[in-house]
Parts: structure tokens; C-alpha cells; sequence
């Protein structure tokens, strides 16, 4: 039994042409070009301002979320910074507990030294896990985009980001 039949035309996996099967060559080698300004089709690209190139350059972001003095800009699209409204929602966690090595040490050191052993479970690990949700709404629109966080301290900085960008909407 031949393991790759030859199958005549008419076969699904049958190339028009009689070509080889697959998509074909990769397109040329693009040497790139001007970039086409905002609002022409730009395949859902939002150019973001270079520093020097104008005053309203972004000053930070919050996840996909860049603002600058007078401009938020978003994956999808660009709107004014006055009168946004921006809301923080901490969807984060975090966990105390005895790590595993802890308790193992315990368990083995229990039968040398008795009691001492013990002191070894009084050993703690914190774990961050979760996200926080940073949503803004600006005249008819609205985006939200979510921060994964790892550490307690990730979570303050998100809310000085956000109180920084409430001074700069006010």
C-alpha cells in the first residue's frame, strides 16, 4: 500500500494549476514607508505621537491606555482628555500561607531537635494574584483594559496613574 497515494484531479487537496499544496511563497521583502495619517486606513493603527513632534506627546500609559496633556489614546481611537471620567476597580488577591519547603523542613528537622523543628511552619509567603481594571469614558466612548498584577505595590501604582491622569482631565 503506497503510504501517499497519487490522487487524481478533483480531490479536495488538489492545487489549482497543478502547483504544489501549500499557500505558496511568503509576499517580497517590504522595505516600509510612510506612515498614513490618522484617519486615513491605517488597518486599525493608531499612530502615537513621537517626543519633540508636537506638545501633545504621551506622558504615560495605564496598559493600552496612553495619555498625554490634552489627549487619551486608545487602541480604539483618540478622544480629548477633558471631562473623561476614570474608574479603578482592584480584582486582585492576595494569599498568606506556609510555603511547601517550609513544612517539609519541619517535618525533617522535627526528629533532630524536637520542638524546634516547629518554628519552621511559622514561616509565611505572600501571593499577589488577580488584576485591576482601569476603565475611562470620554464623550461617546469608552474603554477598559485590565493590568495583571503580581506584587501588592503593583496595585498602588495603578491608582497613582489614574489620580496623575484625573488632575490632567480635570
Amino acid at each position: 500500500m503506497d503510504e501517499y497515494p497519487n490522487l487524481g484531479p478533483g480531490e479536495p487537496w488538489h492545487q489549482p494549476g497543478g502547483g504544489p499544496p501549500g499557500w505558496g511563497l511568503p509576499p517580497g521583502y517590504h522595505q516600509g514607508g510612510a506612515m498614513e495619517p490618522h484617519g486615513a486606513h491605517t488597518g486599525g493603527h493608531v499612530p502615537v505621537p513621537q517626543p519633540g513632534h508636537g506638545d501633545d506627546a504621551p506622558l504615560g500609559t495605564i496598559g493600552e491606555i496612553a495619555f498625554s496633556q490634552h489627549t487619551v489614546m486608545t487602541p480604539a481611537g483618540r478622544f480629548p482628555i477633558r471631562g473623561t471620567v476614570w474608574t479603578v476597580n482592584d480584582m486582585s488577591r492576595t494569599d498568606r500561607s506556609t510555603p511547601a519547603w517550609a513544612v517539609v523542613v519541619a517535618i525533617l528537622v522535627f526528629w533532630w531537635t524536637c520542638l524546634l523543628g516547629l518554628l519552621f511552619l511559622l514561616v509565611k509567603e505572600e501571593r499577589t494574584i488577580g488584576h485591576v481594571q482601569v476603565t475611562v469614558q470620554g464623550p461617546d466612548r469608552y474603554y477598559s483594559t485590565s493590568i495583571m498584577v503580581t506584587h501588592p505595590s503593583m496595585v498602588g501604582w495603578v491608582h497613582q496613574q489614574v489620580n496623575y491622569v484625573r488632575g490632567l482631565a480635570a
